[in-house]
C-alpha cells in the first residue's frame, strides 16, 4: 500500500543531537518540511557512509527550510557513544532519532520485525505531517544526499506552484512544465 499522503505516526522518542539528549515528538515535526532517514544500526559498514553524506549535504537542507532526522533502533545512548568513537560520526548535526521500540519503524512501515531493525527507508514528510515520497532500498545498497535534496526541492516547488510540474532531473531554477492539453504527445 503506498504511503504517500499518509499522515506520519504520533511519536514521542529520545535523541541524541548537539552533544546532548532530547525529546523529540511529531510535535517538533509539524510546521516544517522534514526527512525521516531511517537506518538498520549504528556501528555497521554501508550506514556511516550514508549519514556522513547527510552530514557533508546538512546546510543545504537548512537553507531549504528542511529538518534531517536519522533514525535506527539503537538508543540514544548507543549514537552518543557511536559519535564519541567515530570519526564520521562526528560530523552529525542533525538528531539522530532513538527507535528501540520501533514506534517510528513500524509507523513508517520499515521494521524488520525477525531481526528488530530498521529497513533503509528515506521520507520526506511536508509541514502538514504527510509523507509527499519515500524510497525503500535494500540493506547492502547506501543511498544518495543530492538525489534527496534534489527532491526535495522538487517537492517544495511543486508545493508552491500547483499548477507546474518538475520533470526528471529537474535542478533547482530549471525550467518546469505546465500540464495542459497542448502538451499531450509533444513531450
Amino acid at each position: 500500500m503506498s504511503q504517500i499522503g499518509k499522515q506520519i505516526v504520533d511519536f514521542k522518542v529520545e535523541a541524541f543531537v548537539n552533544d546532548d539528549f532530547k525529546t523529540v515528538s511529531k510535535q517538533d515535526v509539524l510546521g516544517k518540511w522534514s526527512v525521516f532517514f531511517f537506518y538498520p544500526a549504528d556501528f555497521t559498514f554501508v550506514c556511516p557512509t550514508e549519514l556522513e553524506d547527510l552530514a557533508n549535504k546538512y546546510s543545504e537542507f537548512k537553507d531549504a527550510g528542511c529538518e534531517i532526522y536519522s533514525v535506527s533502533t539503537d538508543t540514544h545512548f548507543v549514537h552518543k557513544a557511536w559519535k564519541d568513537t567515530s570519526e564520521t560520526i562526528k560530523k552529525i548535526k542533525y538528531p539522530m532519532l532513538a527507535d528501540p521500540t520501533g514506534v517510528l519503524s513500524r509507523g513508517f512501515d520499515v521494521m524488520i520485525e525477525e531481526v528488530g531493525l530498521a529497513e533503509r527507508g528515506t521520507f520526506i514528510v511536508n509541514p502538514e505531517g504527510e509523507i509527499v515520497a519515500y524510497e525503500v532500498v535494500a540493506g547492502n545498497v547506501g543511498r544518495n544526499a543530492d538525489e534527496l535534496l534534489r527532491r526535495l526541492q522538487a517537492l517544495q516547488f511543486v508545493a508552491s506552484h500547483p499548477s507546474e510540474v518538475c520533470p526528471a532531473k529537474w535542478e533547482k531554477g530549471a525550467e518546469t512544465l505546465k500540464p495542459s492539453i497542448d502538451l499531450v504527445g509533444k513531450i
